[in-house]
């Protein structure tokens, strides 16, 4: 098993090799033209955060010591001086001012300061990064393989594989304005396109192999069963019927993935209730509250570790929702947990299937969500292999260009896209469960492909159609 394990890093580390060496093509003109749109904008937001009024008080406040980049100090001012309600404190007692926090503000001064830190934060982090570290229009970021505690030499102590110079893995996404200015700068080389291939649910279906909870595996294995949405439903006290894409959005997000990754009740309740403002939710043309209010549910509570969620609050539905979740819902996986975390205490230690012995000092939490995260690398890393042999023994010209956790992104000429793709999905899907066994679910890849000449930013859904692959309609 450890040979195993130090064969697939071993392999793994000559075909990120390759993938580094490969590079991806960069677009210096739309690069140039997104810092000095991002400077400008930058500076208007600066201009008019220095206008306001708040910024009086901050000065009075602070005087010569004032910071306007200090959360620290922007929290006082709006919690303490200004007497704005904060929900959540720090173990200091004093009012958090993270951005979840601050979100809950509705002024437009807030609202312009996460912006303005945003927008510093794609320019100074992302785009400079991106610039600094190009070479003849080609990045060639690093990727690194280790774990268990071995930071200097890359990885992470989960076994998940990270990025650096620059951070490949960590370039906004789910926020389209930021992602705007950032994924256009990547395009494929002249005549090709840029296809990802994701690997869809991994960590649940790795989850599934290991617990064998029969619950999570009908999820996985019945396409007509959604859990996201049945949680969704639950939460929110409405008919599966009823739940939007945004509350099944928040369901997944909220409460289903934090809940397997060893969140508590309180957490999910703070952050569903945050989302019904924020996304606007309504049921049958009226807001959700109203809806929560004529079943009882009022307000969201203190959500106050020390104290019991009081009935007709929504934190005490949650908790109730969060019981029935793992004491009903998937009892085979919640005691997997207990006796996973027993054997890890005994013997100071766990295996993963893929050959890694992990040792060390973990809390419990990493100690069953770290075998999932691991060996969910895993899985794309021995596939990341196998299309790299392909691509070889083929004489491809298309080649891997970077790898995000889950993920796998590359520059494809159109004359080699459908023997490209059918390639990728016959590893991806069936060779690696020939490889290994243990993995008794369904595996499912997601491919998404730039226009030819394109960037990764305008990606678009592909689908397999009578053996062939095609646009998804839209």
């Amino acid at each position: 098993m450890l040979k195993d394990a130090y064969n697939l890093f071993h392999e793994g580390s000559i075909a990120l090799a390759q993938v580094e060496a490969n590079g991806i093509h960069i677009d210096l003109n739309f690069l140039t033209s997104a810092r000095d749109k991002l400077r400008e904008r930058i500076k208007s937001l600066y201009e008019r955060l220095r206008e306001d009024k708040i910024i009086e008080i901050w000065r009075r406040t602070y005087g010569n010591r004032m910071n306007l980049g200090s959360r620290e100090q922007l929290g006082r001012i709006l919690f303490e001086k200004l007497q704005y309600p904060s929900i959540e404190v720090t173990a200091s007692g004093r009012p958090k001012s993270d951005e979840n926090s601050l979100k809950r503000i509705k002024l437009p001064f807030v609202k312009r300061y996460l912006l303005w830190e945003k927008l510093k934060r794609v320019n100074g982090t992302f785009l400079a990064g991106i610039e600094r570290e190009t070479i003849d229009s080609y990045l060639h970021p690093f990727f690194h393989l280790a774990g268990g505690g071995y930071s200097d030499k890359g990885g992470a102590r989960s076994y998940r594989s990270s990025s650096s110079d620059p951070n490949f893995h960590n370039l906004p996404v789910r926020n389209k304005e930021l992602s705007g200015y950032i994924r256009p700068c990547f395009i494929p080389r002249s005549g090709r396109m840029l296809v990802e291939m994701d690997y869809s649910g991994i960590e649940v279906r790795m989850a599934a192999s290991i617990t064998k909870d029969p619950v999570l595996l009908d999820y996985i294995n019945d396409p007509t069963k959604d859990m996201h949405l049945d949680m969704a439903a639950e939460c929110y006290y409405i008919k599966k019927s009823q739940v939007t894409e945004d509350m099944r959005y928040c369901g997944k997000n909220s409460f289903v993935f934090p809940e397997f990754y060893g969140a508590y009740y309180l957490d999910c309740a703070r952050a569903l209730w945050r989302a019904i403002d924020e996304y606007k939710m309504e049921v049958e043309g009226n807001p959700l509250k109203e809806h929560l209010k004529r079943k009882g549910i009022t307000k969201l509570g203190k959500c106050d570790r020390k104290q019991k969620p009081i009935e007709g609050t929504f934190e005490y539905h949650i908790q109730q929702v969060e019981r029935g979740f793992w004491g009903r819902r998937f009892k085979v996986y919640a005691q997997w947990k207990d006796d996973w975390y027993e054997k890890y205490q005994e013997r100071g230690g766990f295996k993963m299937p893929t050959g890694f012995r992990v040792n060390g000092l973990y809390g419990r939490n990493e100690v069953i969500n770290y075998v999932f995260q691991g060996i969910a690398t895993h899985c794309l890393l021995w596939s990341l292999i196998e299309i790299q042999k392909h691509i070889e023994k083929y004489k491809l010209a298309s080649c891997i260009v970077g790898q995000i956790h889950d993920s796998i992104l590359s520059d494809v000429t159109v004359k080699e896209i459908q023997k490209y793709l059918s390639i990728c999905k016959q590893i991806m899907t069936i060779e690696i469960r020939k490889a290994w066994p243990w993995i008794i679910t369904p595996l499912d890849i997601k491919i998404s492909c730039s226009k030819i000449d394109g960037n990764w930013h305008e990606k678009f859904p592909w689908i397999e159609k009578d053996g062939k692959w095609i646009p998804k309609e839209i």
